[in-house]
């Protein structure tokens, strides 16, 4: 080995170690943000060929590699649309030009300009959405996604349809007794519409059931009981049409005549009109927006991405990764199913990093700096001695 083989073997090795020092850096430095993976440098020996009697130096070669594939510490947040992966599969994100990515980052926030859901990095947030209008997610590819916005619902009124009325008519009533009730009802564009019902007794055995509110009311129906007071299953089912033309059906098989008093209750489903106040995240990624009336409604379906070789990925700044030829394509699929993980919202995935183990790795780094600083040190105090020698 030449003194300039000492002396590239020392810059070789400092610059390995200056390289692991940076990983090391970046790592401490970024042990609190979310979903970041932990880098380490991995060294190989390059060997120059050497003949007989003389040996020709070569150096050592640095490369980074993440730990992307290790699941982080999920810690536990207040805040709902703070989501978090279980397992295997990443969000998919899109940058503000609309470029996809990957990422383990779920602090998200509602971007007060858009209403889209975005991360800390200003990354978008991306899935199918759902409803009567969509069409069939694709899960081949990344294509068919859109932005998860919270703002673009507005207000909904559901008309009722479906209705209970139920309780107990006093068996010792006299015939000609009468019984007045009523039951909120909403039609196609929220109004609420108020159905009275009338009950007359008309015979030991039979009750007279007068509709007003209804299309074509007054509306008449009877009750028929049995010995027992169980209601008579013809009669407990009475279909009629709502202002607006909404079909409504008001079901009574919880009815009976038993001794005792009135006791009448009635139920519908349908709502006024109302806003969306809140986004409920489940584990299997469908998003519910959740009306001020306690309603909700399938809003979109946040899928996961994988590829083959996630530690392969390409980190870029923002705390994202692309694919690369080595990662292996995207692999889109939906939380929960086989290969990816779950979703939990209120949840954020931590670092991987581990602070005692950066600290060893940066006393090492040191100590081998050090160590190839000497080298090169007495290399070029050698080359001195030799360049004296002609004096």
């Amino acid at each position: 080995m030449s003194l300039y083989g000492v002396l590239r073997s020392g810059v070789s090795g400092m610059t390995a170690q200056s390289n692991k020092l940076g990983t090391v850096a970046e790592n401490i430095q970024n042990s609190s943000t979310n979903g970041y993976k932990r880098a380490s440098t991995e060294f190989s020996s390059l060997i120059l060929p050497s003949s007989e009697g003389a040996y020709n130096s070569g150096s050592v070669t640095s490369t980074v590699r993440y730990t992307i594939s290790d699941q982080g510490p999920i810690s536990y947040t207040t805040s709902a649309t703070d989501l978090a992966v279980s397992g295997n599969g990443f969000f998919v994100v899109s940058d503000p030009k609309g470029s996809p990515y990957l990422t383990r980052a779920g602090n998200f926030v509602v971007d007060g300009k858009t209403g889209d859901l975005v991360n800390a990095a200003g990354f978008t947030l991306m899935g199918f959405k759902l409803g009567p209008d969509a069409t069939t997610p694709s899960l081949n590819s990344l294509d068919g996604m859109v932005p998860v916005n919270l703002s673009t619902f507005g207000m909904q009124a559901s008309a009722s349809t479906y209705g209970t009325f139920t309780g107990n008519l006093p068996y010792g009533a006299e015939i000609g007794a009468t019984k007045a009730s009523s039951l909120q009802v909403y039609d196609n564009v929220g109004n609420p519409v108020k159905i009275d019902i009338a009950l007359e007794k008309t015979s030991s055995t039979t009750w007279e059931m007068t509709i007003n509110g209804a299309t074509g009311s007054p509306l008449t129906h009877t009750l028929s009981f049995d010995g027992n007071g169980k209601i008579d299953a013809a009669s407990t089912e009475l279909p009629f049409t709502i202002p607006n033309g909404v079909g409504f059906t008001l079901d009574m098989a919880g009815m009976t005549q038993l001794a005792g008093e009135y006791s009448l209750t009635g139920t519908s489903n349908g709502n006024a009109p109302s806003a969306v106040k809140s986004a409920e995240f489940a584990s299997d990624g469908t998003v519910y927006a959740v009306y001020e009336d306690g309603s909700r409604i399938e809003a979109y379906r946040i899928p996961l991405a994988s590829v083959p070789s996630p530690d392969n990925l390409n980190p870029r700044a923002g705390n994202v990764y692309e694919a690369t030829n080595r990662s292996g394509g995207y692999q889109v699929g939906f939380p929960g199913t086989v290969g990816f993980g779950s979703i939990a919202s209120g949840a954020l995935e931590g670092s991987n990093v581990d602070i005692g183990t950066e600290l060893t790795a940066m006393i090492e780094a040191q100590t081998s700096y050090t160590a190839n600083s000497k080298v090169f040190q007495t290399g070029s105090e050698l080359l001195d001695v030799l360049m004296n020698l002609k004096r």
